[in-house]
């Protein structure tokens, strides 16, 4: 896939509150394949994909700053899990790239995810948005 022909649209959440940073995901000459979690990946950390750590875990995008679980919206609590844990392991902020399809259905996981993060005020992740591939 040509990263060229993305516009990531994301969404950054800090301690509740919701910030849009860009907006619109594809490009009208880019195909309608659906994509797996590992294309997500792949197309848009800025960092090591994959990293290995010595629980043999694996952050799927380890930054300087972050690390980032990636996952479809539906795995939204185990996407806390593993973000909490990564950072435990690696000693940087926990971060979630999370994969919502742009509907009702999509964003009602999104719904759950803040509330739940709402309600525990001192876990901080960041939280950034991908529109999945329909």
């Amino acid at each position: 896939m040509n990263k060229k022909h993305f516009k990531p649209f994301l969404l950054g959440l800090v301690g509740g509150s919701l910030a849009v940073l860009a907006m619109a995901l594809f490009s009208t000459s880019v195909s309608a394949a659906k994509w797996l979690e590992a294309d997500y990946v792949g197309n848009h950390c800025q960092g090591k994909i994959e990293y290995r750590l010595k629980d043999t875990t694996r952050v799927d995008c380890l930054t300087n700053t972050h690390a980032i679980e990636y996952d479809f919206a539906h795995k939204w609590a185990e996407a806390i899990g593993q973000a909490l844990h990564y950072a435990a392991m690696t000693g940087k902020k926990p971060g979630i790239v999370l994969i919502v399809d742009p509907t009702v259905r999509g964003t009602r996981y999104l719904a759950r995810l803040k509330s739940a993060l709402d309600s525990i005020p001192c876990v901080k992740i960041d939280l950034w948005l991908i529109e999945s591939r329909i």
